[in-house]
Parts: C-alpha cells; structure tokens; sequence
C-alpha cells in the first residue's frame, strides 16, 4: 500500500494538507496532470458561462470536468481517482494543482 495512503479507512486524511501529496502521487504522470488542468480550466468557464449565458453550462461543467480527470486516471495513471474515496478532497486538490499550474509554480 502506498505509504503516503492512510492504511485503514479509519485512519482518513484529517486535513486537505495531509492528503495533497497523496493527491500528488496519484497525478504522476505529466498527460494526466494536463488534463486535469485542462478539464478544470473548461470547468471555470463553463461556470462562468452558465453566470453568464445559459444555466446548462452548470450540467455541462462535472460532466466535462470528471471527464478530463478521469481519461486521465483510467488511460494514463492506470489508478482509480481518489473522488470516489475523498470527494471534496479531490475537488480541492483538482483546483490547487491548477492553482499551481497557472502560476507557472507547478511546470505544465
């Protein structure tokens, strides 16, 4: 079991700053990362765009968003994504690794 994973589900990440390098480990590969990048940006304006021009952009954003991550995950790292284990987590950790990437401190 990886070390960076808590070893029983009692034992869950009890703050988004233990469980982010675990995040980390499972974003390995640099495609994958990308397309969580990407499908997190498409996420942003599809928000936006719902605000903004039609409510159906709302529907459209997890759809296209856990779309990206999820090609990502299945095709490239070969792991399950941790949204099905640690949701809001997840979510936290899709946002702050595209945080990083759009301030050039995480290399896209």
């Amino acid at each position: 079991m990886d070390s960076a994973q808590p070893n029983t589900a009692a034992e869950r990440y009890k703050s988004f700053a233990a469980f982010y390098p675990f995040y980390m480990t499972e974003h390995a590969n640099p495609v994958s990362r990308r397309l969580h990048v990407v499908g997190t940006s498409l996420v942003i304006l599809c928000l936006v765009l719902g605000v903004f021009r039609d409510w159906r952009f709302f529907i459209a954003a997890p759809v296209i968003g856990y779309g990206f991550a999820w090609i990502g995950h299945f095709v490239f790292e070969k792991n399950r994504p941790a949204t099905f284990k640690y949701p809001v987590y997840s979510l936290m950790g899709d946002f702050r690794l595209w945080f990083e990437t759009v301030t050039g401190r995480r290399k896209f």
